[in-house]
C-alpha cells in the first residue's frame, strides 16, 4: 500500500517541471492523477507516460486564471474519480525584469497567475472536499517569497502572497480536516531556468548544486501524506540552504 493509496489529486502545471515530478511519485504511491496545465501537447504525453505505468490518469486542459476553466477542473475530476482527497497547487510563472520595465500589463499577468490562480484552483478544491470530509492542499510559493530578489518584483510579491494565503486558508479549515501548505523551492534544475545561468545560481546556494524536481516532489508528498498529519498553515523552504544567509 502506497502512501496515498486510491487516493485522487489534482497537480497543476503537472505537463513539466516540479508538477511531472510529483505526478510520478503520487502513482508510485498509489494515487490516481489529474493533471492540468495549458500546454496540451505535454500534458498529454505525461497523461500517457503515467497510465504505461498502469496508473490512472486524466489531462485537462485548463488556465488557471479563467473561473470557468477551474470549474470544468472539478468537473471533470468528479466525473472520473468522484472526489478530490489532495491538490497540488502548482502553476505558475516568472519573469526577471528591471521594476521601472515592467509594464503594468505584465505585472497583472504575474500576480493573476501566480496568487489569484492559486487561490481559484484551491477555493475549488475545498468546495469539494468540504463534501467529502476533508483533504489536503500543497501550494507552491518561492524562496522568493521569503526574500526579495532584484528584478523580480511582481513574482515575489504573488509569491509571498501565497504564503499568506496559505496561513490563512491553513487555520480557516484547521478544524474541517482540510490541511494547507506550501512548498517553497530554491533553485531548481527545470526547464524554466536557462542553461547559460544555471552554474550562477548553483555557486549562489549554499550547497553549490540546484535541486531537483524530484526533491520537490518528496517535500510534496510528505505534506500530502499522512506524514505531515499534524502541519497546517506553514511553509516548507527547501532551497539548499539560500535564505539561510
Amino acid at each position: 500500500m502506497g502512501k496515498l493509496q486510491d487516493q485522487v489529486a489534482i497537480i497543476t502545471g503537472g505537463a513539466s517541471g516540479i508538477g511531472a515530478a510529483t505526478a510520478r511519485l503520487f502513482v508510485q504511491e498509489g494515487a490516481k492523477v489529474v493533471l492540468v496545465d495549458l500546454n496540451e501537447e505535454k500534458g498529454k504525453a505525461m497523461e500517457q507516460e503515467l497510465k504505461s505505468l498502469s496508473a490512472e490518469a486524466l489531462f485537462v486542459k485548463a488556465d488557471i486564471t479563467s473561473e470557468e476553466d477551474v470549474t470544468n477542473i472539478y468537473k471533470q475530476t468528479i466525473d472520473t474519480f468522484g472526489k478530490v482527497d489532495i491538490l497540488f497547487n502548482n502553476a505558475g510563472i516568472g519573469r526577471t525584469l528591471p521594476s521601472h520595465e515592467l509594464e503594468y500589463s505584465e505585472w497583472r499577468k504575474t500576480v493573476n497567475v501566480d496568487l489569484d490562480g492559486v487561490f481559484l484552483v484551491a477555493r475549488g478544491a475545498i468546495r469539494e472536499m468540504l463534501k467529502t470530509g476533508g483533504g489536503t492542499i500543497v501550494n507552491t510559493a518561492s524562496m522568493y517569497g521569503w526574500v526579495g530578489a532584484p528584478g523580480n518584483a511582481a513574482y515575489n510579491a504573488a509569491k509571498a502572497g501565497v504564503i499568506n494565503l496559505t496561513r490563512s486558508l491553513g487555520l480557516e479549515y484547521a478544524d474541517q480536516n482540510i490541511r494547507v501548505n506550501a512548498l517553497c523551492p530554491g533553485y531548481i534544475d527545470t526547464p524554466i531556468i536557462p542553461a547559460e545561468i544555471k552554474q550562477e545560481l548553483a555557486q549562489a546556494t549554499p550547497m553549490k548544486r540546484l535541486g531537483q524536481a524530484e526533491e520537490m516532489a518528496k517535500a510534496v508528498l510528505f505534506m500530502a501524506s499522512d506524514d505531515s498529519a499534524f502541519m497546517t498553515g506553514n511553509s516548507l523552504i527547501v532551497d539548499g540552504g539560500f535564505t539561510a544567509q
